[in-house]
């Protein structure tokens, strides 16, 4: 068993993004500048968003964070990713969801011009993403299929198992794992929870992603010996012997399956460290305008 250590990959990455801002900077180009909108004070999106202007300023980005309180209007958010769009300092930028529930995430994510949606989630890139065209990838797929290629681990013809299909990370999984060229070129099942017998698909599985967001749910009798198993699942559950009284895990019950796997990615420190680094990824290729010119 091999981990997928995604905390030491995205260092790697981040060194390199550090190498290339510099040289950009040092021949009088324009930098990266990311910027963020966190609504309200969810806890999760704080750590969140605090990583993410954190990473910008190792690697040399520009960061810009708006904060507003939770009570916001929709009105008044639409014109600040208005701004947003048009301020020719910004890059890219990010609305961080969840979104309080009196403010419409469909109509705030259709706001953002899609040459600055470094998330990935506007119907634009995610159709050009089905058609294999240029386009910001969501950033946990991303951090997936840059993991699987920095690992060097075959998909070719490889029987590939999502369970979850949330727009976000399961159901743009499944298409770019299918879709030619490397890392690619599997025939992909896509599972959720009205799945009947999840473990039959799972057993079959040479690569499984578990991303439907409970906790351990994935279990040693469900994965085949020698599979390599990507856990997307951040899930806080209640241990007494936590100094806090709960623990941070993922989809996958860890100490039963990871004996069993080729290689596996822990929780914490796996996916989690990928997806904002591909965020950076995306907001570098909004500076360079190579996906939109």
């Amino acid at each position: 068993m091999q981990l997928l250590d995604g905390k030491w990959l995205a260092g790697q990455i981040k060194k390199e993004l550090a190498e290339e801002v510099a040289a950009m900077a040092a021949a009088g180009h324009k930098t990266p500048h990311l910027a963020a909108v966190l609504i309200g004070d969810d806890p999760a999106s704080q750590v969140y968003v605090r990583n993410k202007v954190r990473s910008c300023e190792e690697v040399g980005f520009g960061s810009t964070l708006i904060r507003r309180p939770a009570d916001i209007g929709e009105a008044e958010l639409l014109a600040i990713v208005q701004d947003l769009n048009q301020n020719p300092e910004i890059d890219g930028f990010i609305v961080q969801l969840p979104l309080p529930a009196h403010l419409d995430e469909h109509k705030i994510t259709l706001a953002i011009d899609p040459s600055k949606d470094v998330d990935g989630f506007h119907p634009v890139n995610i159709g050009r993403m089905t058609l294999g065209l240029s386009c910001y990838l969501p950033a946990t797929p991303f951090g997936i299929v840059e993991m699987l290629r920095r690992y060097n681990i075959p998909t070719a013809g490889k029987e590939v198992v999502v369970v979850g299909r949330s727009n976000i990370v399961g159901t743009p999984m499944s298409l770019l794992l299918s879709r030619k060229g490397y890392p690619g070129d599997a025939t992909v099942t896509l599972c959720h929870s009205r799945t009947a017998d999840l473990a039959e698909h799972t057993r079959r599985a040479d690569i499984l992603i578990a991303a439907i967001g409970r906790g351990e749910m994935i279990t040693a009798d469900m994965v085949k010996e020698g599979a390599v198993v990507i856990d997307v699942g951040m899930n806080r559950i209640d241990d007494p012997s936590a100094p806090k009284g709960a623990k941070l895990v993922g989809d996958v019950h860890f100490d039963s399956v990871a004996p069993l796997s080729s290689y596996i990615t822990p929780v914490p420190g796996g996916v989690g460290q990928m997806t904002v680094v591909s965020l950076l990824l995306n907001t570098l290729r909004a500076c360079k305008k190579e996906v939109y010119a």
